[in-house]
């Protein structure tokens, strides 16, 4: 057994665990090291506009938001009213920079190939964002195009809704999908929805307490990488 495996209140107990029925994961920060280039974009287009942030500050502010919750917190924060003009600046550099070195999470690959369960993506991400990152890499083909964006629901991560979506879809019983994310809003939202929380941390990630913010969220476990991941879900269902 794991060590940094935790019982969850709400959460399904190991023997309802032996079989996995949909493995959901996040995008960015799971699949994809797109955050430390969405950050450092984001913060070179709200200095453009005299807002003084550092690449570092945008990613412990604003890392794991939908673009709808950005822009909220830029109007409330910065006082900024032209959101979709600053988005259409940071768009065009950010999807400029994914182009040139967007490459994915290290050793996440032969996790996804190898997973003999059903799986898909859940992302608070817009479907342009996706299609511009996640869609320029080969990882994208083993999704099937069953890639989701926060755009199908009313309501982002946190919310249980894109999951539930995503339960659905591929009609399977929440108590028996795990859902992979690196942000708590993800782990949240996945408790929120009867399903088994997994939290992510890329061993790059600079932010700190990143193992005890997902396990407070409610993380079953958390996995320090890949290789750990492919350890947990074991430890999860079984045989994958």
């Amino acid at each position: 057994m794991l060590d940094n495996r935790v019982d969850c209140p709400g959460m399904p107990g190991r023997q309802a665990l032996e079989n996995i029925d949909l493995v959901i994961f996040d995008c960015d920060g799971v699949l994809i090291d797109s955050e430390p280039i969405a950050s450092r974009t984001l913060a070179e287009t709200l200095q453009g506009v005299g807002i003084a942030i550092t690449a570092a500050e945008a990613h412990l502010k604003f890392t794991g938001n939908s673009e709808s919750t950005i822009g909220e917190m830029c109007r409330r924060d910065y006082g900024i009213v032209e959101i979709p003009e600053l988005f259409e600046t940071w768009h065009q550099r950010l999807f400029e920079e994914f182009s040139r070195s967007l490459l994915p999470i290290p050793g996440i690959a032969d996790v996804v190939y190898g997973l003999q369960r059903p799986k898909c993506v859940a992302s608070n991400s817009t479907m342009q964002r996706l299609r511009n990152s996640l869609g320029i890499l080969e990882l994208w083909s083993a999704f099937g195009e069953e890639v989701f964006s926060a755009e199908a629901v009313a309501r982002p991560k946190p919310a249980p809704d894109l999951l539930l979506h995503c339960a659905e879809r591929f009609r399977a019983r929440p108590s028996r999908c795990v859902m992979i994310d690196d942000s708590s809003h993800g782990v949240a939202a996945a408790v929120s929805a009867g399903m088994t929380a997994v939290g992510f941390v890329d061993p790059a990630d600079p932010r700190p307490g990143r193992h005890a913010t997902l396990m407070t969220a409610g993380a079953f476990a958390v996995a320090m990488g890949a290789e750990q991941l492919v350890a947990i879900l074991e430890d999860i269902g079984g045989t994958l």
